[in-house]
């Protein structure tokens, strides 16, 4: 008699034991990962043991190993709320990436046109309109795709990945005509931002700057928001069950345009933050790719928005630790992109099974 694999729901259970199985899954799929890229190494031809060490001491080991790593998660904390507030209402924002440039582009227009002036306004005031007005860009582009699917039942997540394309030439267009520095050489960049709008430093000499504060600071709002106000519970209600949801009397198409707001906002202030953190001013290649590992990060964390900030800085850390990694055992650095890969489906994997329990018949 042949043997048959069956998928059956698991019984609820307590907020608590949810909390610790879900944190369980995610250490067994970052356990299985690095089992699994192990064989990758071996392949290689280099030891498993000092091939991990150098990446862990390239991206913790020390000092500036852990400021570069912190450097780097700041965006990935941003950009996985952004991704994980989406998700969790069931809306698949797959275009972070784009919203973080247009919250660049808009933070330099207001902190860093005219002159460097800044519209002759204090920095007091300045700072916070940059930054508002980088949130309001990103928000804007994602309630474009909200409201295709609430009105014209459009996925989203075609038109989140493909407006990703569209920001890219814009912003093309404008680093190379009304945003061009003309001190640049040639080179497409932006204009600078007035100096007196960068981020401070949180440890001298190191690119470690405040914005990993204000990441930390909107992962705490966002996990309070989640938990203890109406908003964050018709957010989960409608993720859960939308007909439920609308059963119950909640508004579904207002929820997800209010989260989709929420979620291009956070990836706005991305952009902003790292301009006014690390770059100063905008360029074609200065994400590597935030906004898609924002992805990666959110579902490692499970949605969870403190589990964001813990699960940016991992990914971080692999991204900053490959370098020392490929140095000492001469393994490609390529390897980084393979673990955060094979760490997605391995948690997508134990996300099902904490739902389902696997019976054979």
């Amino acid at each position: 008699m042949a043997l048959m694999l069956r998928f059956e729901p698991r019984p609820p259970r307590g907020r608590l034991h949810t909390a610790l199985a879900t944190l369980a899954a995610a250490v067994g799929a970052v356990a299985a990962t690095l089992a699994l890229c192990a064989l990758l190494i071996v392949w290689a031809g280099a030891p498993v043991g000092a091939a991990y060490g150098a990446l862990f001491t390239g991206g913790f080991g020390s000092t500036f190993a852990l400021t570069e790593t912190l450097t780097r998660a700041t965006p990935l904390i941003l950009t996985g709320l952004a991704c994980a507030v989406a998700f969790r209402a069931h809306f698949y924002n797959i275009g972070a990436e784009g919203q973080l440039y247009l919250g660049a582009l808009a933070a330099v227009a207001v902190g860093g046109l005219h002159g460097g002036t800044g519209f002759d306004l204090p920095g007091w005031l300045l700072f916070p309109a940059m930054m508002l007005a980088a949130m309001a860009a990103g928000a804007a582009w994602l309630a474009l795709a909200a409201f295709l699917r609430a009105r014209l039942a459009v996925d989203e997540v075609v038109t989140t990945l493909l407006l990703n394309f569209v920001v890219m030439l814009f912003v093309g267009w404008m680093l190379d005509g009304p945003m061009k520095d003309p001190l640049a050489m040639g080179w497409p960049q932006s204009v600078a931002l007035n100096t007196d709008l960068e981020l401070g430093r949180l440890i001298e000499r190191t690119r470690l700057h405040t914005g990993l504060v204000y990441a930390v600071a909107a992962a705490l709002l966002l996990w309070f928001v989640n938990r203890q106000t109406r908003f964050g519970f018709a957010m989960r209600a409608v993720g859960a069950n939308a007909g439920a949801a609308r059963f119950a009397g909640i508004g579904v198409q207002g929820v997800v345009l209010q989260t989709a707001l929420v979620s291009g906002a956070l990836a706005g202030l991305a952009g902003a933050i790292e301009v006014a953190g690390r770059t100063s001013y905008v360029t074609l290649d200065m994400s590597p790719g935030y906004g898609y590992t924002g992805i990666v990060v959110a579902m490692l964390a499970a949605l969870n928005p403190l589990g964001v900030v813990a699960a940016a800085i991992f990914v971080a850390g692999l991204f900053v630790g490959a370098d020392a990694m490929s140095r000492a055992v001469q393994v490609p650095t390529y390897i980084a992109d393979v673990i955060v890969a094979v760490a997605l489906i391995a948690m997508l994997i134990a996300s099902h099974l904490l739902k389902y329990r696997v019976r054979l018949r």
